[in-house]
């Protein structure tokens, strides 16, 4: 795994993180055991950056990654949340300084840490992009040494091109993977040139890059990908990449024939993504620590082709760009 600068804060971290949402919840079944082994995995691996937000799994998710860091002791890596979806309604009226203030005490509580290294808007409703007083109390917030930083986590290009108008947003979270090839055209050349950290999250399209899943997979009741296929919990985009399933199973076969000899589709994916220039870090989620040390060890792979490269954008434009190009 590469080391580098998180944009412009003073963090060294790895390009291929640890997403924890799936050992917060929405997953199916994963045991805390399971969990915390997958996380330790990643971290023996070397990864230096986690991402976690304060509703997976109701803080779960951020209490796994407290109890395991405290058990290893050592240099801690990098710990990324989110917040405000712990708002009902989730509504822009509801990013208020107090609110997010709670929010951030709360997951102070759940890391056990004095400072949250960043905080990131959990998908914000759009009207929050346009007004400056939410950004305010963040900036508030980080001069009174609750945050070292924030950022955003966005579902659409265009909220993340608005939110880096702001000075104080250090990052944005966005989806990039083979499925939604967008934001590497105007978004990631602006984030670039502010030197804006981009986190790539559902990097694997909720598993169809995996090529493990077939049309006879079963995904349990609690599965995003069983109650959320239409955007019913919610946006649509973060399950399967917002990819209708059958299209999203015929691309996965074409995509196949490109993985090279000796590599997973899964490693082959996670290399993709890397492939960009101004990704700082990809964050596959892991059910275990052989799902965990497989992810750092995409990195290992080898540079893809320019043709391999223009072959899964012609597959993207064909069959997946029609579906989720101006969407998002």
């Amino acid at each position: 795994m590469k080391h580098h600068a998180f944009g412009r804060m003073p963090f060294t971290i790895t390009n291929v993180g640890f997403g924890a949402w799936q050992i917060g919840g929405s997953w199916g079944d994963i045991s805390e055991a399971d969990g915390r082994a997958a996380l330790n995995a990643a971290l023996d691996a070397g990864m230096t950056f986690i991402d976690t937000a304060d509703v997976y799994g109701d803080g779960r998710s951020e209490k796994i990654i407290a109890d395991v860091l405290k058990t290893r002791g050592g240099e801690r890596p990098m710990v990324a949340t989110k917040a405000g979806r712990r708002l009902n309604p989730h509504v822009a009226e509801g990013y208020t300084k107090a609110n997010l203030e709670g929010f951030i005490d709360r997951s102070l509580k759940n890391l056990a840490v004095d400072s949250l290294d960043l905080v990131q808007l959990h998908c914000p409703p759009r009207e929050v992009f346009y007004q400056p007083e939410v950004f305010e109390s963040l900036d508030a917030l980080q001069k009174a040494g609750k945050i070292k930083g924030y950022g955003v986590s966005v579902e659409k290009v265009e909220d993340g091109l608005k939110a880096i108008e702001y000075p104080g947003v250090v990052s944005i979270q966005i989806i990039y993977n083979i499925f939604r090839q967008r934001p590497d055209h105007l978004f990631f050349e602006e984030a670039r040139r502010k030197n804006v950290a981009i986190i790539a999250r559902v990097p694997l399209a909720s598993g169809l890059l995996s090529g493990k899943i077939t049309r006879e997979t079963h995904f349990a009741s609690d599965d995003h990908r069983n109650f959320n296929r239409h955007g019913e919990a919610f946006d649509v985009g973060e399950t399967f990449a917002g990819v209708p399933f059958e299209v999203g199973l015929q691309a996965v076969e074409e995509v196949r024939k490109l993985v090279p000899a000796g590599a997973t589709m899964a490693a082959f994916a996670l290399r993709w993504i890397l492939m960009a220039e101004a990704v700082t870090v990809v964050i596959p989620g892991a059910r275990n620590g052989e799902q965990a040390r497989a992810n750092a060890a995409a990195a290992d792979l080898a540079p893809l082709a320019a043709d391999v490269m223009a072959a899964t954008r012609e597959i993207y434009e064909r069959l997946i760009a029609p579906h989720v190009h101006q969407r998002w």
